[in-house]
């Protein structure tokens, strides 16, 4: 979805922004010369800057807004830009601003890396000492085959779509959960209504969903229950999106062998949670969306959208309110 908008003050825009000092050293850069209003220094939020016209943002620090928007919300501001893919950290008011985009897909292609490192790792036991270093370990195994695997993505927006092109150029079978698609095929993937439904049939399964009142837990036991013997769970979403405890029973039962997890809810686990000594858990400190590029492709997403806005040009993903994203 895109959103027109416009920008006929003959004064350059005054950006209010709290992302780190490289990214307001390269919005100071930019070819509009905007003000650039940085109130990253222990400021919460959503204290913004009065006479900002634009808001660029970051998820961190927004859970703790007050639910009751501040008095005059949304000011002066024409345009809010969230630099991260998901919304689930703002209160519903940030988004009665004139017009909110997100940085959806900035990260897609380090994640889907990620996700096919993951299922490698879980294929060839990588995560199952399986190096050699005395001749006492020198055992051979059988290692799983990638191809011809199936894979199950929950949630098919710009990371589903990313990492279901890599899994597909592996040989694997593709299913997806999308809206409105029952059993519906096109082209190399299948797609599913419910996770309920496409579970039984995978042996991977990538938890890629925003996180709603809808997804809120629900990967669940009825999930688990319904699920191919053996899958592998693999969550780069929100840890609030799986059941912790009916993961646990199903990594006890058998039904899940392994479970792959770079988010987890909270953040960090407390000391002494079941996730850090499980040995059918791999746990990582959500870093799936990092990569050496990535305050270039921040930069990349957010300035093209500037451009846009100062031109009158459609603004790209936009959120829809009620739907998440």
């Amino acid at each position: 979805m895109s959103r027109h908008t416009g920008w006929t003050d003959s004064r350059s825009p005054v950006i209010a922004c709290n992302l780190d000092a490289q990214q307001v050293e390269k919005l100071e850069a930019h070819s509009s010369r905007p003000t650039v209003l940085n109130y990253s220094d222990g400021s919460p939020a959503w204290d913004v800057p009065r006479d900002a016209d634009i808001l660029f943002t970051f998820f961190r620090g927004w859970a703790a807004a007050p639910r009751t928007k501040p008095d005059g919300w949304p000011f002066n501001l024409k345009w809010v830009q969230i630099a991260s893919a998901g919304i689930d950290a703002f209160p519903d008011w940030v988004f009665e601003a004139p017009v909110v985009t997100t940085g959806r897909g900035i990260s897609a292609e380090a994640i889907a890396e990620y996700v096919v490192a993951a299922i490698f790792g879980h294929e060839k036991q990588m995560f199952d000492d399986l190096l050699v270093h005395s001749a006492d370990r020198w055992v051979k195994r059988t290692l799983g085959l990638v191809s011809g695997k199936s894979v199950g993505i929950y949630g098919y927006g710009a990371i589903g779509r990313r990492t279901a092109e890599k899994l597909k150029a592996l040989g694997m079978k593709v299913s997806a959960v999308r809206r409105d698609a029952a059993g519906e095929n096109t082209g190399d993937v299948q797609f599913f209504a419910s996770l309920k439904d496409m579970v039984g049939s995978v042996d991977h399964l990538v938890l890629a969903v925003p996180l709603t009142e809808a997804t809120r837990l629900s990967v669940d036991a009825e999930i688990f229950a319904a699920a191919k013997p053996g899958l592998h769970v693999v969550n780069i979403c929100r840890g609030e999106v799986l059941d912790d405890a009916a993961l646990i029973e199903a990594l006890s039962s058998g039904k899940v062998s392994a479970a792959t997890l770079d988010v987890t809810a909270p953040e960090p686990l407390p000391e002494g949670h079941a996730f850090y000594t499980d040995p059918k858990i791999r746990l990582t400190p959500h870093i799936s969306w990092s990569s050496e590029d990535n305050a270039d492709r921040i930069a990349a997403k957010l300035h093209g959208n500037l451009d846009r806005f100062l031109a009158g040009e459609p603004l790209i993903d936009v959120v829809v309110p009620g739907r998440g994203y």
